[in-house]
């Protein structure tokens, strides 16, 4: 008998099995189908599980989500934008199994909370920039859902002063300026001709001026949303994972100067913001702990 832990990204699914320390082995990932993305979901869930029966998936997804009704509708994902049943869909593939939701950025939280840069706190913020910009918030011990299971969407944060247009139809989200996909189309308007986020932070490290100003514009962008999020919820410890939060120095300097410019307030002085020391794939650690608590004789 295994437990599952599926993450929904932004342009990939992964599936792994979850132990009881919350190790999670044995991951497959593919990218997102266009034309069946639930076909090549329930693919990867059935190889991972193999012969074995399933006593519970945990299920973290790329957002907006609705918790209660067990509905997501990915922003990245056009067929399932008007809303998807994921947890009808994972009971139904595994019948009499125990089956826990949360959007993405509640399983990185929770995942930095148990075996990541939070442990053995009670207050904090958990960010992954990558294709997109998610967070979860730890707030007197408890991860912050809310009403629909979207609290802590810090990726639609405002950014002060820019118009940049984002997926969720507003503007001027930290998604929209900071996200590895955005910083890329950004450089290309102003000329760079690479086209991937890992292409664009090592034409910074080599000085090319765009990219330097690319990632030095998403940097501010989130060490200004960071110190809103914090002033907001009084914490002074956030963590931030994610592949293009490995950019180094051209995207955490322009993000701690901003740390140093914005947390003016005294219980936000102590503010520390740092690199995730969690491995890719924080998000899958999350939604085993969501599968791992759901099981009793599991629980720590």
């Amino acid at each position: 008998m295994v437990v599952l832990a599926l993450d929904i990204g932004a342009t990939k699914f992964a599936v792994g099995v979850v132990d009881p320390d919350y190790t999670v082995h044995s991951v497959r990932r593919a990218p997102v189908a266009v034309d069946d993305p639930w076909a090549v979901c329930r693919e990867l869930l059935l190889a991972v599980a193999g012969d074995n029966a399933v006593r519970a998936v945990g299920i973290g997804s790329a957002g907006p989500v609705d918790v209660p009704a067990g509905v997501t509708r990915p922003l990245n994902f056009p067929q399932w934008r008007a809303g998807f049943p994921i947890v009808d869909r994972v009971r139904a593939l595994f019948p009499g199994t125990a089956v826990r939701f949360a959007i993405d950025g509640a399983c990185l939280v929770l995942a930095e909370h148990r075996v990541g840069g939070l442990r053995g706190l009670d207050n904090g913020l958990a960010l992954t920039v990558s294709s997109g910009v998610g967070g979860g918030v730890l707030a007197d011990g408890r991860v912050l859902r809310g009403r629909t299971g979207n609290a802590g969407h810090l990726g639609h944060i405002i950014v002060p002063g820019d118009e940049t247009p984002c997926a969720c139809g507003g503007f001027g989200c930290v998604e929209a300026v900071a996200s590895g996909m955005s910083s890329v189309r950004w450089a290309r308007a102003q000329g760079w001709a690479g086209a991937t986020g890992i292409e664009l932070a090592r034409s910074a490290h080599d000085g090319e001026p765009v990219a330097v100003a690319a990632l030095a514009r998403a940097g501010t962008a989130l060490g200004r949303a960071v110190c809103s999020a914090a002033a907001l919820l009084d914490v002074d410890r956030v963590v931030v994972g994610g592949g293009f939060a490995e950019s180094g120095e051209p995207l955490w300097g322009p993000l701690r100067d901003a740390v140093d410019r914005h947390a003016r307030l005294e219980f936000i002085h102590s503010l520390t913001v740092s690199p995730s020391a969690l491995p890719e794939g924080a998000t899958l650690v999350g939604a085993g702990v969501l599968a791992i608590d759901e099981v009793a004789e599991y629980r720590p």
